[in-house]
């Protein structure tokens, strides 16, 4: 039996352990020391590792992965907080031109083992800048890899295993979904626990295929359990991993459905349901019943708080889209 632990403490755990396993690791960002980071994902590890290696940073996030970009360069394994998802676009040249390009600019010498955690997604009531879905754009960017959990053991492990990772990681944080409960196995190393790049079958079904990532996860396996009420078994996958994509899995899943509904926070225009939908199309094919459906954000900039449930996908849109696959 495992510990039960919230997502955020899960991830607070995750660096804890990864820290006591490597002294390189340092931690860096706005408030992560004595605040213990807004959400409070760091709390107490600046007490206890003292504050060479958790480091209030200036407010100047395009300064904060500059110098983990040196610190990488020299051996360290930083890991960057970005306190909001709307913060990280004055990092973006950093990350875009430096992190991503450095390993294949030197030819493969160089490594930057940079960890970014991202807290993302809408669903908080928040003000502006608060509230984004920047995942594609670092998707799209090659050099870099960008993950995201999605439930509390997968947070445990994934903060681990992206830590001890060589390449640059982009590591994304359903912040709404901070405070849900699940069981962890803190026994389990995470070299054996499930691959960092991997996507992963949560409720297997087999009339309809849901993939989702993220927020957007518990949502697909809420629609699951209610279409199960009418009689309907939907499969729902957790990609984990954007970039690269795991889409075996998907493959397999649609193969033996027919039918695969992508849902995501982001906006639906060149949105990772888009590459999704052109790769299983192209796989796929003579398997699938029904044109490949998205269920998204809309193409607009995220609403004020008030809106916020207008524009979220929610049980009712994804139902409604399983609706129009058997539609067809």
């Amino acid at each position: 039996m495992g510990e039960i632990l919230t997502i955020g403490k899960a991830l607070n755990s995750g660096l804890r352990r990864a820290m006591e396993d490597n002294d390189r690791v340092l931690i860096m960002g706005e408030d992560v020391g004595k605040l213990g980071g807004v959400f409070r994902i760091t709390d107490g590890l600046q007490k206890d590792f003292g504050e060479e290696r958790v480091i209030d940073t200036p407010l100047a996030e395009s300064g904060i992965v500059g110098t983990a970009v040196g610190l990488a360069l020299r051996g360290y394994r930083p890991v960057c907080e970005i306190q909001f998802d709307g913060f990280v676009f004055p990092a973006y040249d950093q990350i875009v031109s430096q992190v991503a390009k450095m390993h294949f600019r030197s030819a493969g010498h160089v490594r930057l083992p940079i960890v970014i955690r991202i807290p993302f997604g809408g669903g908080i009531g928040a003000v502006e800048h608060h509230s984004e879905s920047p995942e594609a754009y670092f998707s799209h960017t090659a050099g870099l890899k960008v993950v995201v959990c999605g439930n509390p053991a997968d947070a445990y492990f994934m903060i681990q295993q992206a830590i001890a990772s060589d390449d640059p990681i982009i590591f994304l944080e359903p912040k709404r979904r901070y405070w849900e409960k699940g069981e962890v196995d803190i026994d389990i190393p995470p070299s054996q626990a499930y691959p960092l790049h991997a996507a992963k079958v949560l409720r297997p079904g087999a009339d309809a295929t849901l993939v989702a990532y993220g927020p957007m996860v518990r949502t697909a396996l809420d629609a699951a359990a209610a279409a199960a009420e009418e009689g309907r078994e939907l499969e729902v996958i957790d990609l984990r991993s954007l970039s690269p994509l795991d889409l075996s899995p998907v493959f397999d899943s649609v193969r033996r459905t027919g039918r695969l509904v992508v849902v995501h926070e982001a906006p639906g225009n060149l949105g990772l349901g888009s590459e999704i939908a052109a790769r299983v199309t192209e796989e796929c094919f003579y398997s699938l019943e029904a044109p490949v459906l998205r269920v998204t954000g809309y193409d607009t900039p995220y609403p004020p708080a008030r809106l916020e449930e207008e524009y979220l996908p929610d049980l009712d849109r994804v139902l409604d889209a399983v609706d129009r696959s058997f539609g067809w």
